[in-house]
């Protein structure tokens, strides 16, 4: 072989597997997503228009969450309440269009064991994810902080086939990923991708209207504004449109015009963004754009 076509081969080979390392785990292509939370409304809050942007492009996502939320009311509590909760995730499935799925554990006595490890472990191969997101591990709330740890602890386990080797191991690594927070210790998060959730800001409410145990009951009794839920149903996703906003900060502004363009993220009003975890495959800008295809300049 000359030398030439041998180096034209190498470039091939180079080229190729640098494509096909962002090629979905499922044989048809399809990224599947999904998206870790602690409680049953979790994921809902971080990244329900991000998932409902998904969904509408024909992708396959998946919210899992860790504990059945079966503490989280001032007045119902375990198998009555972790019922309710359940349903209601159900019907947020069918808002966002999206599969939901609540495990077992108890709300408020989490814990990092091997044995909910391998749970999440087993998950996350079942679901066959090429992105996983979960929350960062300096979270206020103990639940919150431990599934953070369980979904770190997964990554790169979920590839080794003799770990749950009753469940068959991923092909490689997913990209793991971060919830939004404004947590500032020990470090700061960083929005190192931006959704412009603007189109779909409505649908993301929707879904949280449907976990009416949470945002019109526990969490405004909780935080001392019940007197502030709206007794009219309709008025009540007007409510949640002036309550449940996070305001676009500096930092996701320069993320948005990162992957839109200025234009574009000057338009923006609504927005969730993530950060790419050390653990996991770690993607160059070509392969987030190929893993999130919104984005687009």
């Amino acid at each position: 072989m000359k030398p030439t076509h041998f180096l034209f081969v190498l470039i091939s080979i180079f080229l190729i597997s640098s494509i096909t390392s962002v090629f979905a785990q499922a044989p048809n292509g399809k990224i599947r997503i999904i998206m870790i939370g602690a409680h049953p409304d979790d994921c809902d809050v971080n990244s329900g228009g991000t998932a409902a942007i998904f969904a509408k492009m024909g992708y396959a996502v998946k919210f899992l969450s860790v504990t059945n939320g079966d503490a989280g009311h001032q007045t119902m509590k375990g198998v009555a309440l972790a019922k309710r909760r359940y349903e209601e995730t159900q019907e947020v499935a069918k808002r966002l269009g999206i599969k939901y799925e609540v495990l077992g554990n108890h709300d408020g006595l989490l814990m990092p064991t091997l044995e909910v490890r391998l749970e999440i472990i087993r998950k996350i191969r079942e679901w066959n994810a090429d992105v996983v997101i979960a929350p960062r591990p300096n979270d206020y709330h103990p639940d919150h902080r431990y599934t953070g740890i369980l979904v770190q602890d997964a990554a790169y386990m979920v590839s080794v086939p003799n770990v749950a080797s009753d469940v068959v191991a991923l092909k490689k690594n997913p990209v793991f990923l971060y919830f939004q927070d404004n947590f500032q210790r020990p470090n700061p998060f960083r929005p190192d991708i931006a959704v412009d959730i603007t189109s779909v800001n409505e649908q993301k409410l929707l879904g949280l209207d449907a976990h009416v145990s949470q945002v019109y009951e526990w969490l405004p009794w909780i935080g001392h504004y019940l007197n502030e839920v709206p007794k009219n149903k309709s008025d009540r996703l007007k409510w949640l449109a002036t309550k449940w906003v996070e305001p676009i900060t500096p930092a996701i502004k320069t993320s948005l015009a990162k992957w839109y363009g200025k234009d574009k993220a000057a338009q923006a009003k609504y927005a969730e963004a993530f950060e790419i975890c050390e653990y996991g495959a770690q993607p160059d800008e070509a392969e987030i754009r190929k893993l999130f295809p919104m984005l687009i300049k």
